[in-house]
């Protein structure tokens, strides 16, 4: 299940990029990235609310609060970056760029959660920074 999710995930993605660049045409940026968390902010919750899950933020503990929070500021800085860049580059350009993100968060992953770095996983990282590389130039 987590491969379907992980496949609509890179749809819905690309589907973001596209729409983005159209969007933000003269139009600020940040502004642009401003209401796309509003729209996010409420779909976000109402998902919470359909599927009964509210009840569960007491259950929350510290630490998960204090890394959902900084994950949540990554995200925001993230994607202010990224419509900045939208707006100003072209999109075939941009987003091969932000997909270095699969490198850095496998490195991340082997250094911070001890998760494994096999041969394969290399090899698709030096792979992602080629054909990264070779888009952007």
């Amino acid at each position: 299940m987590w491969l379907l999710f992980a496949i609509l995930s890179s749809v819905f993605a690309a589907l973001t990029s596209i729409l983005a660049k159209v969007g933000i045409e003269n139009v600020n940026s940040t502004l642009a990235t401003a209401i796309r968390t509003v729209v996010v902010l409420a779909m976000s919750w109402a998902m919470v609310f359909i599927t009964d899950a509210q009840g569960g933020i007491t259950e929350i503990s510290r630490k998960s609060w204090v890394f959902i929070v900084l994950s949540g500021l990554a995200t925001g800085a993230s994607w202010l970056c990224y419509y900045k860049a939208l707006q100003i580059g072209e999109a075939s350009k941009v987003v091969p760029i932000d997909k270095l993100s699969v490198v850095l968060t496998l490195i991340l992953a082997f250094v911070f959660l001890n998760e494994k770095f096999t041969p394969k996983s290399l090899i698709g990282c030096i792979l992602i920074a080629a054909g990264t590389l070779v888009m952007a130039l």
